[in-house]
């Protein structure tokens, strides 16, 4: 049997918690942020968890849990 290989842009993306969520970052926190208020960028700083409809999805990309 080959090898089950994990898809390392999805590795980097995501992270998994000890409890065995899938937690990712908030989108445009990367540049243009003058335009942006405080209160805004400190809520893009944090991470959410991955909503249901995905989970199945990026689990059989991360075959082997190596979520960063």
């Amino acid at each position: 049997m080959p090898k089950i290989k994990t898809r390392k842009t999805c590795a980097k993306r995501f992270k998994q918690t000890g409890t065995g969520k899938l937690m990712h970052g908030h989108a445009h926190h990367n540049h243009l942020n003058i335009h942006k208020s405080g209160s805004n960028l400190r809520t893009l700083t944090s991470e959410v968890e991955l909503y249901k409809g995905k989970r199945k999805a990026i689990r059989r990309m991360l075959p082997n849990g190596l979520a960063h």
